[in-house]
């Protein structure tokens, strides 16, 4: 990602603790003082049920689902109602087209077989692989319900994406939002892209699994759950805080925010932040693709945490 001052990468790299302050202290990059306490939510629901809540206008999408990795997961997660699954005569065997079969059969999904041009007739992607699901549209999380902190459900460590407008940039992060225990995503209403068949195919199923949640204005979004008691990073080239200072807030709930391709985080998107961190790069190339970028700070801060449940 790059543009002045809005890449993700090269940044000298701090000492721990330069600059950033741990929770509750005052002053430095992120000294703000902190509410005394972030909410055990007495009312606490299960994680399944952030996706108990019906689509809205202008919503995720996903109705689309293209790609055997992403299929199989549809059908596996069991969240939404999978209308049928198109499949290309002819394909070459192999488990997992077999397993896709049989989780179909058993959810009582048609399955229509159709002559591999029909079926790339039907995709919107390059590559469907030989099978195309489509599905109810995945349901959106409730983004205030994703900054509670429950007994059944880990401290929220929650992505948020800053107008990223590239369809395999969200999926790939997506996927590794999943693998790195994030516990839900926060999408802007406008000017960002949704679940495409792109996204779900470069997602991999995570979409199935990750709590998605659209927000109508980012910033504000994020002065709320400041508020809260949520710690808000951003992602930065320039900054002298790198992500591998920040180990001292991994019992805190955070939300760490990736910009869009080029222009890197919107001005009042990175005055709600409490620190810019950086990653640091020794190569000669100044900066990440969002994607990448963003996926070395979750696995960073993730690596900290306790581990999220499995549900």
């Amino acid at each position: 990602m790059s543009r002045g001052g809005g890449r993700i990468g090269r940044g000298s790299a701090a000492q721990p603790g330069s600059g950033a302050r741990r929770p509750g202290s005052s002053g430095g990059a992120i000294g703000r003082p902190r509410p005394s306490g972030r909410g055990t939510g007495a009312t606490a629901g299960s994680a399944s049920a952030l996706w108990d809540r019906p689509a809205l206008a202008r919503g995720l999408d996903g109705t689309q689902v293209e790609g055997r990795q992403a299929v199989r997961e549809l059908l596996m997660a069991g969240h939404r109602k999978v209308r049928v699954v198109m499949m290309a005569d002819g394909t070459d065997e192999s488990a997992i087209l077999t397993e896709i079969e049989q989780l179909a059969t058993e959810a009582r999904v048609p399955i229509r077989r159709m002559h591999r041009d029909q079926i790339d007739a039907q995709a919107r992607t390059e590559a469907p692989q030989g099978v195309i699901a489509q599905a109810a549209e995945l349901r959106e999380a409730d983004a205030d319900e994703l900054l509670e902190t429950h007994a059944d459900r880990p401290i929220p460590f929650i992505l948020a994406l800053d107008g990223l407008t590239d369809p395999r940039n969200l999926g790939a992060l997506l996927r590794s939002a999943d693998g790195a225990g994030v516990t839900g995503v926060l999408l802007p209403r406008h000017r960002a892209v949704h679940v495409t068949p792109a996204v779900a195919k470069s997602a991999a199923g995570a979409i199935e699994h990750l709590p998605l949640a659209i927000v109508s204005g980012l910033p504000s979004f994020l002065l709320k759950a400041k508020e809260k008691g949520v710690w808000v990073i951003g992602l930065d080239a320039d900054s002298p805080i790198t992500v591998f200072d920040l180990a001292h807030m991994s019992d805190q709930p955070v939300i760490v925010v990736v910009g869009a391709e080029g222009d890197g985080l919107s001005r009042l998107v990175r005055q709600r932040c409490d620190v810019i961190a950086a990653i640091p790069l020794r190569g000669r190339l100044a900066s990440l693709n969002a994607s990448v970028a963003g996926a070395v700070a979750l696995f960073e801060l993730g690596r900290h945490r306790q581990p999220a449940p499995l549900s």
